[in-house]
């Protein structure tokens, strides 16, 4: 039986006159149900939550099909939401919490963390009943984790400026107390005391502030994948579900009924490795979980192609993942593109770019007169800015 998944995808909420993110989180989810879309700590971002699939084309016209609900939403409020690790124009002293006790204590308790949370990404959810069993595999696919945070990254740019990395989301989020590698543990009530003396310690208030790049879901008998940016493509979804799906099925298969050691204890690489597909995307070398050193991107991403090939067969997703890997290693990562827009154009292009993609349209290029436009700097309110764009625009 194919093992069943679902995904949650956090996106950015922007105004599409000045490709400025804005709190208006409220507004876009008016008329939304409250059991797709929520909200999330800052107002400048909703979460979608996808049906559980057994099939990853499934799953694609879920997220596909959710994607259009919320874009019709911000649309129609001279908004547009963009699904990246982050938004290429963002001012901190714009934004504002989504009102609540929880957010609020997060709010008063990690500061500057908390107020530039200012980020997005893409978690994804394989069923995982045997919780015991769940702890050990979190362990067994940990090394290949950052192979997938490469192939959605999507963050080079941070309040304006280019970063130089391809998941700046990355650097923002391991600023968490409990962000970052997850630890070994034998079974799950090993894990859970873990988790209650993290909460004793009184750093975080509960179970669902655990931030690692792999989870047991704190709600559901799920693995829960956290590493990943949000994906402008709804296709890199895909990619990144079903290789977790099967690197989820190969180490269960690997270990069930068995006492193997998921691991040999060694960690303190990992967290390394992230860095690199962070700082790199798939543009540059990754760590190779196989050798621990550093190989060409194509050559990791295909290493892990191999390793879960059994597993993609078993499943029936062989040709679809190949297929959408290869295309990613051909067009480069959406880091890559935004980049790229930005240099030929600028950030606001860079912005329609992320928004094109999201809504899974060819990119349609808004007019420029005179052939030059201007841009808000970020320290600027928009209505200050030179050359404001041309009317009529809004919604490409």
């Amino acid at each position: 039986m194919t093992v069943r998944i679902g995904v949650e995808e956090e996106f950015h909420i922007v105004e599409v006159e000045t490709g400025l993110l804005v709190p208006r989180a409220g507004t876009v989810l008016e008329k939304l149900p409250a059991g797709t879309f929520t909200t999330e700590l800052q107002q400048a971002t909703v979460e979608s939550n996808s049906g559980v699939h057994a099939s990853l084309d499934d799953l694609y016209g879920d997220v596909t099909s959710t994607r259009h609900r919320l874009d019709a939403a911000a649309t129609s409020h001279g908004l547009a939401v963009v699904s990246a690790g982050t938004v290429p124009l963002a001012r901190v002293a714009d934004m504002h919490p989504t009102p609540g006790r929880r957010y609020r204590h997060m709010v008063d308790e990690y500061r500057m963390v908390a107020d530039e949370q200012l980020i997005c990404g893409t978690h994804v959810h394989v069923d995982a009943a045997d919780r015991d069993l769940a702890v050990r595999v979190m362990c067994a696919v940990s090394p290949w984790l950052h192979v997938l945070l490469a192939l959605s990254a999507s963050s080079p740019f941070w309040l304006g400026s280019d970063t130089g990395y391809a998941s700046w989301r990355t650097m923002v989020w391991q600023r968490w107390p409990t962000a970052g590698p997850v630890g070994c543990f034998a079974n799950a009530a090993e894990y859970d005391a873990a988790v209650h003396g993290l909460i004793d310690s009184g750093v975080i208030t509960d179970a669902g502030m655990i931030y690692n790049d792999i989870r047991p879901s704190a709600h559901q008998p799920t693995l829960e994948l956290r590493i990943c940016d949000a994906c402008p493509r709804a296709t890199t979804v895909v990619l990144v579900a079903g290789l977790f799906r099967a690197l989820v099925t190969e180490a269960w298969q690997r270990l069930a009924g068995t006492d193997v050691p998921a691991c040999d204890g060694r960690h303190e690489w990992l967290r390394a490795a992230a860095w690199r597909a962070a700082r790199s995307g798939l543009e540059g070398v990754l760590v190779d979980p196989r050798t621990r050193r550093e190989a060409p991107a194509a050559q990791v991403v295909r290493a892990l192609l191999a390793h879960v090939r059994p597993a993609l067969e078993a499943a029936g997703d062989w040709q679809t993942v190949r297929d959408l890997a290869e295309k990613a290693l051909t067009d480069g990562s959406a880091a890559h593109r935004m980049r790229r827009t930005a240099a030929e154009e600028d950030l606001l292009a860079c912005t329609d770019l992320a928004i094109a993609e999201t809504r899974g349209d060819d990119r349609r290029r808004r007019p420029v007169a005179g052939g030059t436009r201007h841009v808000a700097p970020v320290g600027l309110p928009a209505e200050d800015a030179p050359g404001s764009r041309p009317a009529g625009t809004a919604g490409r």
